[in-house]
């Protein structure tokens, strides 16, 4: 396991790094088109090695997968709309669904935290 002591803390910050470019194109400070749930670094791994490497390494926390597979998409959808309606002009509301993208944001983070946890009392014993 100790290979895979700082693992979910990588997927923390592939995530992490996904919300500073949407925050930064909102700014202006640079240009991101953003992506689908499946094609970002995190979702990458969720949909591809993510439910075996859980299972894996922190199986008490399958459940816990599960809900951030649910907040991963909703964190996408809208950040997605964020995105789109940056590029369109449309910033009304781009302020209260970044609220709403920082919350989720949140809750990933938890989530995440939560299974580095999980896998980390597996290693431990």
């Amino acid at each position: 396991m100790s290979s895979k002591k700082a693992f979910f803390m990588q997927r923390l910050n592939d995530h992490i790094q996904y919300l500073d470019k949407v925050t930064r194109t909102i700014k202006g400070k640079m240009e991101f088109a953003g992506t689908n749930c499946r094609c970002c670094k995190l979702g990458q791994w969720i949909y591809a090695e993510g439910r075996e490497e859980v299972s894996l390494y922190a199986p008490a926390a399958m459940p816990l997968f599960e809900q951030l597979i649910e907040k991963h998409e909703e964190f996408h959808v809208i950040s997605g709309k964020i995105l789109e309606q940056f590029q369109t002009g449309d910033i009304g509301q781009i302020h209260q669904e970044m609220t709403e993208v920082h919350k989720l944001s949140n809750q990933l983070v938890s989530i995440l935290l939560e299974i580095d946890r999980y896998s980390r009392q597996v290693a431990a014993a």
